[in-house]
């Protein structure tokens, strides 16, 4: 399970993250939506133990992000919206580097690489240097570098991002498959369409704070929009009010504590 605790992370008077809680169960995909500049890709870098938080906390399955960090990132999967591949290497020559750096043994690290090249495609492009690859083709590479150990989450920043309808799909049927695995999937993006066909949770963030949550459906619904861009729009509107109801809940002041389970 991924948790997030009254999260902030602070840049001198800027607040990136301010007072975020929510959780991801095991089998979960929850999105994250926010305008530029909401703090989608600070809380995740958080919680991929790459920024240290200025208060709260964050674990994944039971590890704490400031604690426990090296376990932290045995049990994640982390995808980044830079990728930052070695561009000097090939797809498969990557993969297996970081498989190495994780401490499979050779015949561990053969039978994964194997499992993601053939996941992935990467043997479409096999002879070729990351540097030479494009887009989509990168991002097939970062996703099989993140999946390499097997983590029991997923944390994916803007996964998408610059990809075309048939790279698109891939990860999109990565994501599914992987929750049905049991994965619990945290990740940012500015696509409704992507929201609608995979998340089972909403968050959206505006301005740091965590203003409302739900399902796609709740988010609709009880703003009385027609779209989840309208119920979106609706709902970073500064001083907007949102009825609360069973399957969501608006994010507001008054007593701290973590989101529902």
């Amino acid at each position: 399970m991924i948790i997030l605790d009254r999260l902030s992370k602070h840049y001198g008077q800027l607040e990136a993250v301010a007072d975020v809680s929510l959780k991801v169960r095991p089998g979960e995909i929850y999105a994250l939506l926010g305008p530029n500049g909401a703090g989608k890709t600070t809380a995740l870098r958080c919680l991929a133990t790459l920024l240290r938080p200025t208060s709260g906390t964050a674990s994944v399955g039971g590890a704490d992000v400031q604690r426990d960090p090296l376990r932290v990132r045995s049990r994640i999967g982390f995808l980044a919206a830079s990728m930052g591949l070695y561009e000097r290497l090939s797809g498969r020559e990557l993969v297996e580097f970081f498989g190495r750096l994780h401490g499979l043994d050779e015949v561990r690290l053969k039978e994964r690489v194997d499992e993601l090249v053939a996941l992935f495609g990467l043997d479409d492009f096999r002879g070729r240097y990351c540097g030479k690859l494009s887009t989509g083709q990168r991002q097939r590479v970062a996703l099989a570098r993140a999946m390499i150990q097997d983590p029991s989450a997923l944390i994916l920043d803007e996964p998408t991002h610059g990809l075309d309808v048939l790279s698109g799909e891939t990860i999109y049927r990565f994501m599914a498959e992987e929750r049905n695995r049991g994965k619990a999937i945290l990740f940012s993006t500015h696509q409704m369409a992507e929201v609608e066909l995979l998340a089972d949770r909403v968050g959206v963030l505006s301005r740091g704070r965590l203003v409302a949550e739900g399902t796609v459906e709740g988010l609709v619904q009880r703003t009385g929009a027609g779209s989840l861009a309208r119920a979106f729009l609706s709902l970073v509107e500064e001083g907007g009010d949102t009825p609360v109801g069973r399957d969501f809940r608006v994010v507001g002041e008054g007593p701290r504590g973590g989101t529902e389970a």
